[in-house]
């Protein structure tokens, strides 16, 4: 079983519920089991900045889906969640990236990890250093916690009151 980090974000809609519903959906594909779920955080939007604040976390499941296969179900998920192809960086009802996937590097058209901008995005590195410090980058073959203390974005981030339902 490979280990996946997963980042889930929306700033549409009801961005609690769109997280949970998102969280939910996870648990149940195919030969994969939901490990645990990062604090939610509220972050302000990356690239187009005129649009309502992003409700973020990062999850951790445990699948034996090769990476493309884990794609093409996170990608159905968020297309029953209502996530429209839409412009880059533009809102979004839901939106899950696979970060890392084992110390997997995968560059292809369709998929890239580690995700390629995991590294600028504090509303990527403060989740996964909330699961696990220690992750390495497969790339920059450095842990994430060390990244994060590097991460020189000026991005908000606040720790928001939402718990994800575990069970």
């Amino acid at each position: 079983m490979a280990r996946a980090f997963v980042g889930v974000g929306s700033n549409l809609g009801d961005r609690s519920s769109q997280l949970q519903k998102a969280l939910d959906a996870c648990r149940m594909i195919p030969l994969t089991t939901f490990v645990r779920s990062s604090s939610v955080y509220e972050t302000s939007p990356v690239g187009t900045y005129d649009q309502p604040q992003f409700l973020n976390a990062v999850i951790e499941l445990s699948t034996a889906l090769d990476p493309g296969e884990l794609l093409k179900k996170l990608k159905k998920i968020e297309k029953d969640l209502g996530r429209t192809d839409a412009a880059r960086w533009a809102p979004r009802t839901i939106d899950l990236d696979i970060l890392l996937y084992d110390d997997v590097v995968v560059m292809s058209d369709e998929l890239t990890i580690p995700h390629p901008h995991m590294m600028e995005r504090k509303f990527v590195l403060v989740p996964l250093v909330e699961l696990d410090s220690a992750v390495v980058h497969p790339i920059e073959n450095k842990t994430v916690d060390a990244i994060l203390a590097g991460c020189s974005s000026m991005e908000r981030i606040v720790r928001y009151p939402l718990a994800l339902l575990m069970e």
